[in-house]
Parts: structure tokens; sequence; C-alpha cells
């Protein structure tokens, strides 16, 4: 098996699982014969965040050879993750299941967006 094939059933496998986390926690966890309560399931979709990001930047890598290429891939893996933290931490925040320090949560994921943003755009 060559390294980009290996790379991107790696990335499938990782966007099924992050969107599964995402989108449904309680859901994917019941495969396994887990349920989790509401501060649980949010944690999930912090980690389906994870994974998105790294889907896409394995996705994205595969598809590259040079080094410009992958450091684009980092790049674009990284603004996923900022993005879809930055929506489960505002969710999080508004659905109330910690205290106010959840916020910080948004402010990082929202300082890890606009950098990976503006350095993906940066030529």
């Amino acid at each position: 098996m060559k390294r980009s094939t290996f790379v991107l059933i790696a990335s499938i496998i990782s966007m099924i699982f992050g969107l599964g986390f995402i989108i449904s926690p309680n859901g994917a966890l019941s495969l396994y014969g887990v349920k989790m309560d509401e501060v649980g399931v949010f944690i999930g979709r912090y980690f389906g965040s994870a994974l998105l990001g790294l889907a896409i930047t394995w996705l994205l890598a595969s598809r590259s050879s040079t080094q410009e290429g992958l450091l684009k891939a980092g790049l674009m893996g990284g603004l996923v993750c900022g993005v879809t933290g930055l929506i489960v931490a505002v969710w999080d925040g508004i659905a109330g299941t910690a205290n106010g320090f959840v916020w910080i949560n948004t402010l990082i994921y929202a300082f890890l967006t606009i950098g990976f943003g503006f350095f993906y755009i940066k030529k």
C-alpha cells in the first residue's frame, strides 16, 4: 500500500468519526455501549472537532508532494479544527453546561480560527 493511500484511508475514517461525534456524540458512543451526560456530549463534540481537523490535514497532505502543499494542509486542518471548535464552544457556552469559564474556550478557538485563517490565505 502506498503512503498516500494509507493517509487517505485514515482521513476518511477520521472524517466519519469526527462528523459522528460532532453531530451525535451519544449516537457515536452508543456503538460502544456508552451513554454520556450533557457535559460528556460537549466533550465528545470537541473531540469530533479535533478529528475533523486531522481528517482535513491528512486528506490534503495525501494529495500534496511539496513542502508548501504540506504546510497548507496543516494550516487548513488547523482552520477546520478552529472553526468547528468555535462553533462547539459557543454552543457549549449558550447551553450552560459549565460555569462562565467555558467562554475561555470560545476565545481560544476564535484565536486559532483567526490565526490559521490568516496564515492560510497569506502569501
